[in-house]
Order: C-alpha cells, then sequence, then structure tokens
C-alpha cells in the first residue's frame, strides 16, 4: 500500500476513534475499523470498512473501489478468520466467513441498494465481488 493510502486510512482511523465512530468522509454510511493480521508476516493491521448491518453481525465487502484483485484483508481473513471489529466506542470479537450464494445474493443486492457506489465498483470490475460476514463470538 503507498504512504498516501496508508496516510489516508490513519487519518480515518484516528477521526473514528476520536469521534465515536463518526467520520465525515464517511457521512451517512456506517464504518467499522476491522482488525486482521496479515496471512503471510502475522502483522497486525487496520482497515476502515463501510459495512451493512446483517442482524447482530456485520457484512463487509472485498471490492477494492472495483479493482481486478480482491483487498490485502481479504485474503489476511481467509487465513485467519477470528479477529476483533470497533463499531462506534465497542470493540467486537468476530469470526469472519464469506458469504455464499443466496445469502451472499440477498446481502450484495441490499448493499448496492443503500449505497450506490458499490453498483458502480461492481460494473469496473469482472470478478465478483466477495461478500464477508463478521460474525460475532
Amino acid at each position: 500500500m503507498s504512504g498516501s493510502a496508508d496516510d489516508w486510512n490513519r487519518r480515518v482511523i484516528d477521526e473514528f476513534r476520536a469521534n465515536a465512530g463518526t467520520v465525515e468522509a464517511f457521512e451517512g454510511r456506517p464504518l467499522l475499523l476491522l482488525h486482521h493480521k496479515g496471512a503471510k508476516t502475522g502483522t497486525e493491521r487496520v482497515n476502515p470498512l463501510v459495512y451493512l448491518p446483517v442482524g447482530d453481525d456485520f457484512a463487509v465487502f472485498a471490492s477494492k473501489a472495483g479493482a481486478p484483485e480482491n483487498p490485502a484483508w481479504y485474503h489476511n481473513l481467509q487465513a485467519h478468520p477470528d479477529t476483533t471489529i470497533e463499531v462506534g466506542t465497542e470493540t467486537i470479537p468476530v469470526r469472519a466467513r464469506v458469504a455464499e450464494g443466496d445469502e451472499r445474493e440477498r446481502i450484495w443486492e441490499e448493499q448496492k441498494r443503500v449505497n450506490s457506489n458499490f453498483a458502480e465498483y461492481e460494473q469496473q470490475t469482472t470478478r465478483a465481488i466477495p461478500v464477508v460476514l463478521l460474525e460475532r463470538v
């Protein structure tokens, strides 16, 4: 990841933590901080992600803004599915799993309905964008 992307993430994370989960650039969209370990390095990382509530759980989307490959955090969660997220002022232990079939379609269609950016990301890529459920443990 380039320095500018790292700097942007750091600013978003700092604003999130200073404002109980509110970040001006994401106004009106729910945001969480995903903690994950590097699949190969084991390095602890944090990424801000827009999410969709699914019951008591959280769906995140490996869109990478429509890039041709999945984001690093997606691969890291496959290697280390047990992790934590920050939502508002709460830290929540979760287990990640990839939604498949009808479950994936239902969640993905709802995300595109509530946040049109994701429909644009889908049009920019030939891959099926993974839907990852972060289930409370």
